[in-house]
């Protein structure tokens, strides 16, 4: 990933609400977090809400919350998807509208 695009991904944090970043003409509330900081930060979930407004929008704005945490991490947007925005549609984790990834930063 480029040096523009980090900058654009970073520069995303604390946006108003006018300058959030839309997927797929929606904004989807989305978490990163860590799965057991005690034995590595690289382990980690996303949680996209509001997946039935966009599939590939919630696909989209999971994606981005992953290389965001990644790159805050580790200092790059390499993941690993143990289940991620390319995975196949009936393999998705959807509970209650939400949509769970799990991946793994890899070394730079």
């Amino acid at each position: 990933m480029g040096a523009l695009a980090v900058l654009a991904l970073v520069a995303g944090c604390g946006q108003s609400k006018e300058d959030r970043i839309l997927f797929d003409g929606h904004y989807f509330k989305t978490k990163a977090k860590v799965v057991d900081k005690r034995v590595t930060l690289a382990d980690f979930t996303v949680r996209v809400d509001d997946v039935s407004a966009s599939l590939d929008g919630a696909r989209e704005a999971g994606r981005y919350a992953g290389t965001r945490y990644c790159i805050e991490n580790y200092g790059t947007s390499r993941i690993k998807w143990k289940v991620g925005p390319d995975t196949e549609p009936q393999q998705l984790r959807v509970v209650d509208d939400t949509l769970t990834f799990a991946g793994t930063c890899q070394r730079p």
